[in-house]
């Protein structure tokens, strides 16, 4: 699998410490071998591999056990882009951002990025980061998909203007988008023993509806322009995929292949929509020339 990605031109494999406690990172390092050089890897730090006190968060001390434990268990002296796998409400941020940056200086570390962050979250960091002179976040990892997007509303647009990259993680929904999910019949796939990231069943097999209309006409498959309407997406820097099979490999790579009219992706767009939230419903009011007029009537 991980051969076949590099045929394929990929060139960032990303993981966790906690990914199988401990296990992906060990198979990734072995799979990778002497073609690590070639690569980009990207992990975690974050979540706890036991009940210590300890043992989760992303303080000094943790930040310092948990990459040492990742670079041994990968069979590397330096880790690409390491990432917090979530805000530690425990730890000040100072504190992880400056042992991050030790980390940067001290040359086990290439660049920093996050995960899971709201989007006042990144901002701060980035505030802090830029006040005391240390490394900033450089990307961002966030959930993303045509039945999931929320982050649209904050976390897009905050990344962009900040200049960090985005990196999607689930964007077929855990397989609901994969085509097997249907009203009439769901896969026994991952979801059925553990349903994530939630999805709004109803306008879900809505899209897949759509998706399907649009990939019969294009022979494809669902996941292919489900991926595709992704990688069109302001914003979007690049689309993490998660194959358990070949099979499964080869069709999501072939979804960079798939190019989407203006007229698909309205079509994507609008059978999946969010309504906006305060106050992003408020400047198309604040602009409207029919508002002010009826300010001036009353």
């Amino acid at each position: 699998m991980v051969n076949l990605s590099l045929d394929a031109g990929i060139n960032i494999f990303d993981t966790a410490n906690v990914y199988s406690f401990g296990e992906s990172e060990i198979m990734l390092g072995k799979a990778l071998g002497k073609k690590r050089k070639d690569v980009l890897i990207a992990t975690k730090v974050y979540s706890p591999f036991d009940k210590s006190a300890n043992s989760l968060g992303t303080s000094r001390l943790a930040i310092m056990r948990e990459v040492e434990a990742s670079l041994k268990r990968m069979g590397t002296d330096y880790i690409d882009l390491y990432q917090l796998h979530s805000w530690d409400v425990t730890t000040p941020i100072e504190e992880t951002l400056e042992a991050l940056d030790d980390l940067i200086r001290q040359g086990k570390v290439r660049y920093i990025g996050l995960s899971n962050f709201n989007a006042w979250q990144i901002a701060k960091a980035d505030g802090i980061s830029a006040r005391l002179n240390l490394e900033k976040f450089c990307s961002v990892q966030a959930y993303y998909s045509l039945v999931g997007r929320e982050l649209e509303r904050e976390i897009i647009p905050a990344s962009m203007d900040l200049g960090l990259g985005t990196l999607i993680w689930s964007p077929l929904a855990g397989g609901f988008l994969s085509g097997k999910f249907t009203r009439e019949s769901e896969s026994d796939g991952r979801r059925k023993s553990f349903d994530f990231p939630p999805v709004n069943k109803e306008v879900g097999f809505n899209i897949v509806d759509k998706l399907k209309e649009i990939a019969d006409s294009k022979d494809a498959s669902v996941t292919q322009i489900a991926l595709s309407w992704l990688l069109h997406k302001e914003g979007v820097t690049s689309v993490i995929i998660g194959a358990r099979k070949k099979e499964q490999l080869v069709d999501n790579l072939g979804s960079v292949e798939i190019e989407l009219t203006d007229e698909e992706m309205k079509q994507l767009d609008e059978v999946s929509a969010i309504a906006p939230e305060y106050p992003n419903w408020m400047p198309p009011f604040q602009r409207g020339q029919d508002l002010f007029s009826r300010f001036s009537d009353s």
